[in-house]
């Protein structure tokens, strides 16, 4: 498959699969930093600005790499593996919360890590590819 041609079958299933995960991510990153800025108060403001601002970058960069993994950009599967990492990290170190959102924060980015490194979507990707 070529660098630019979209992934099919299993690869194709499996991207969409994580890209569903992600999107999912991506949106409640998004909602955050809608919170955060509407529950702005006097003390807070420069530092819930720039909460707020990040989590919107984030969110957005993982759904742009998201659409991008799908249309078959190989290089777009990189950040999204460590952005799932990073989320494997964070749930690993959550208290104090209810314990669903750990469990949901882990097996979500466990999903799409497992999607992203199939051995289908790395044939597809071209990851099997020798220099």
């Amino acid at each position: 498959m070529s660098a630019n041609a979209k992934p099919s079958g299993t690869a194709r299933i499996l991207l969409l699969v994580a890209a569903v995960i992600v999107v999912a991510e991506a949106i409640t990153c998004l909602v955050l930093a809608v919170i955060g800025i509407a529950d702005l108060d006097g003390d807070s403001v420069g530092t819930g600005i720039g909460v707020s601002v990040i989590l919107a970058i984030y969110g957005g960069f993982q759904a742009w790499a998201a659409w991008r993994v799908n249309l078959g950009d190989h290089w777009a599967r990189s950040p999204l593996v460590v952005t799932q990492v990073i989320q494997l990290i964070i749930a690993f170190n959550l208290a104090d919360i209810p314990v669903w959102i750990p469990v949901l924060v882990g097996a979500s980015a466990a999903v799409a890590l497992a999607c992203l490194l199939a051995p289908p979507v790395n044939r597809a990707l071209g990851a099997d590819q020798h220099v």
